[in-house]
């Protein structure tokens, strides 16, 4: 059975909670972003930068570079190679190595999306002056 009455929490405030601020800043990114990028997932177009940025990696390694899990970085990359924007070949060094690579498609699609991804950077962080803008990103940065 259910308490039908609300109940005080001493020393905890949800709304205060680091954890909470975060996950409700993200929402509000992901929507914004959804509504300027709606072809591609946070997470997609973060590969493809990755690899616009730094060129052909093995799939573990832009994993990393991405802050994805194996099997994350798996699903990321398997939706778009079916998409045509990324291709994965054999690593010459080490056969069971997949080495993932833009396409023309895929790095055309990429530099195309910049401005819009900046934009979405701009709207997130509208509410903040540019110091503000600063030190939050020093601060999570140093957090990540």
């Amino acid at each position: 059975m259910g308490i039908s009455d609300a109940m005080a929490l001493p020393g905890y405030d949800l709304d205060a909670q680091i954890g909470y601020l975060l996950r409700r800043v993200t929402q509000r990114h992901l929507a914004l972003f959804g509504q300027a990028i709606p072809e591609l997932t946070t997470m997609q177009f973060a590969v493809l930068a990755r690899l616009a940025e730094l060129g052909p990696l093995s799939q573990n390694h832009l994993g990393r570079e991405a802050s994805m899990d194996a099997a994350t970085i798996k699903g990321v990359v398997d939706r778009l190679i079916r998409q045509g924007l990324v291709i994965t070949t054999p690593d010459p060094d080490d056969r069971r190595r997949l080495t993932v690579s833009l396409t023309e498609t895929g790095a055309t699609l990429v530099t195309s999306l910049v401005p819009a991804a900046l934009a979405v950077t701009e709207a997130t962080l509208a509410p903040l002056t540019a110091e503000e803008r600063a030190t939050l990103s020093a601060l999570l940065a140093r957090l990540a």
